[in-house]
């Protein structure tokens, strides 16, 4: 499996958007979800009725669209609060079309669990089903008939990710199955995880392949666009489970105090921002410091804090001033995972990261260490 990189916190950002916090747990919306809206759209307005206006076509089509992002969503809700429920670690979970991918510690799940997920996720989709067909009766007797074709649709749409979701596509409820099966029969996690991805990669390009031979040899320009779009989809959430699984095996058996940095320059809030500037940052180039009291740290200046600050006021400005003070710094310790460590410090898009036992600074961590060590292991093969 090729590493191709940690996700810097830029890349992060620009493939999907922060939604907030759910049970505790980190949700983001990515990217692909625009093209629903839009493929949704697009095909309650070429599927409704020509009687309906175009304007009130394309309303139904972005309702419908929410309906399904509400629906998805639930499904997630229902699998975070059982992850927390049953003690595993839930780090964030990135909102793809199908559904959630979610970054959790190997330690804190099993096959077992990973089983319990797979159906949790499937019956949970039934049940919401169920709920848009039940309320597409009502409203079809209650002659709702615009609203009753929204419910239509959209347990039509629901119903079809739960027979996505049978697929062997990692990282669909199918594909987890699949790792979990090998995961249980070889008893290797990251074979497990390489495997069940190699397959759902294989099925995805199978998608795509066969959307293009429906559109240029059977003109299918519905079916064809559906596989292409949904190979793509599977693709780029397949290509986000490959990194994870790069990333956990090339930092394997690695801790915070095999990378850190144990030589670091600390200062203290007393100190003038000139002369840190004049005497540090001009002299070495050096953008991150720790401030101390002795061996206790105090909190850490980088050059957001530094800018933040007029030039008139460098020479009477302290360092206990613009300090971000240890309460609100986010630290680790020296036998922390250096895989965790990394994905923390994407979360938070920071990039460097005091090492602290029992109250003491001993390092640093630096997010480009990381990462380089994660692809040199990888080229080497280590």
């Amino acid at each position: 499996m090729k590493f191709t990189g940690y996700i810097t916190p830029e890349r992060r950002i620009a493939s999907a958007a922060n939604l907030g916090r759910v049970f505790g747990v980190r949700l983001r919306l990515h990217y692909t979800w625009v093209f629903a809206f839009a493929f949704i759209t697009a095909a309650v307005v070429t599927q409704f009725p020509e009687s309906y206006p175009l304007w009130q076509r394309i309303v139904l089509g972005v309702v419908a669209g929410l309906l399904f992002l509400i629906a998805v969503g639930i499904r997630e809700f229902v699998l975070i609060y059982l992850a927390i429920h049953r003690g595993i670690m839930v780090q964030r979970v990135t909102l793809f079309v199908f559904g959630g991918v979610s970054q959790v510690t190997r330690q804190t799940t099993s096959p077992i669990l990973e089983l319990l997920f797979v159906m949790s996720g499937l019956l949970s989709t039934l049940v919401i089903v169920g709920i848009f067909y039940m309320a597409h009766l009502i409203l079809v007797i209650s002659g709702s008939i615009i609203v009753a074709g929204l419910t239509q649709w959209s347990y039509f749409i629901i119903f079809m990710l739960f027979l996505l979701h049978l697929i062997p596509s990692f990282p669909l409820d199918g594909g987890r199955f699949l790792r979990a099966i090998l995961w249980r029969t070889t008893d290797d996690y990251e074979r497990a995880t390489r495997i069940a991805i190699w397959t759902g990669q294989g099925i995805n390009l199978l998608f795509m392949a066969s959307g293009i031979l429906l559109m240029t040899l059977a003109q299918q320009w519905f079916i064809g666009p559906v596989l292409i779009f949904l190979g793509w989809f599977l693709q780029t959430a397949a290509a986000q489970g490959q990194r994870q699984a790069a990333l956990i095996k090339a930092l394997k058996n690695t801790t915070a105090r095999d990378i850190m940095m144990k030589e670091y320059t600390p200062i203290t809030p007393q100190l003038s921002l000139g002369q840190l500037i004049r005497d540090y940052i001009l002299a070495t180039g050096q953008r991150y410091f720790v401030v101390v009291d002795g061996t206790r740290l105090q909190g850490i200046v980088t050059m957001r804090n530094i800018r933040s600050v007029p030039k008139k006021r460098w020479n009477s400005t302290l360092i206990g001033e613009i300090m971000i003070p240890t309460s609100e710094l986010k630290t680790a310790h020296p036998r922390q995972p250096a895989a965790t460590l990394l994905e923390q410090m994407d979360e938070m898009g920071i990039s460097h990261m005091p090492i602290l036992e029992k109250g003491t600074i001993t390092g640093i961590v630096a997010q480009e260490d990381l990462t380089r060590l994660a692809r040199t292991r990888d080229q080497l093969k280590i």
